[in-house]
């Protein structure tokens, strides 16, 4: 009788053992979901402030059709690979395409910021001011929220590859998130110059 008590007390530790383990995966999986949540937001106000932007700039920039062209693409680009990865965070594939969309808008962005340089009226445009300073801000937002969601990819991560929940995860299902990357171009690693 005793012999079968301390087996059901020891069964009864492991099922435990195993739902606390299980329960904490889901909790950093859930939080890294949210934090991709976070950068969500973050782009979509990105995304809403592009095409003002450009339509302010385009009275100026009359001649430059092709890099404002250039700009409402890659925001299109970025928008949809945004939609794709928001529906599942944890796709590598997904959050890499953001990454890369996500690069060559901010690459088109510097260039027509580039080219603007040589319109003094666009940059005394009080529509322009406002809008590159709630690009600023936006951009200062989107950095935070991403090294907000690489913090949580990587505690959730180191979580599943840990012993004992690499056991767990290996069992149900959890696999590695993506971190949020620069790409690997020169061009796309430098920073928006937002600046009138």
């Amino acid at each position: 009788m005793i012999t079968l008590i301390v087996f059901l007390a020891i069964v009864a530790l492991i099922v435990f053992w195993v739902i606390g383990v299980y329960n904490r995966l889901v909790t950093l999986r859930n939080r890294f979901k949210n934090a991709f949540a976070q950068i969500d937001v973050q782009l979509k106000r990105r995304y809403d402030l592009i095409p003002n932007l450009v339509e302010v700039a385009k009275g100026y920039m009359k001649h430059e059709r092709e890099t404002l062209e250039a700009v409402i693409a890659a925001r299109n680009q970025a928008v949809s690979a945004s939609s794709k990865a928001g529906l599942d965070p944890a796709d590598a594939a997904s959050v890499q395409q953001l990454s890369a969309a996500e690069g060559t808008l901010t690459a088109s962005l510097g260039k027509m910021f580039a080219l603007s340089e040589s319109y003094p009226d666009l940059k005394a445009n009080e529509n322009m001011i406002q809008l590159t300073e709630e690009l600023t801000s936006t951009e200062n937002k989107i950095a935070f929220a991403r090294q907000a969601y690489n913090d949580s990819v990587m505690q959730y991560n180191t979580g599943i590859e840990q012993f004992p929940g690499s056991l767990i995860a290996n069992n149900f299902g959890f696999k590695n998130a993506e971190l949020l990357q620069a790409t690997e171009s020169a061009e796309e690693r430098k920073a928006v110059k937002v600046s009138f």
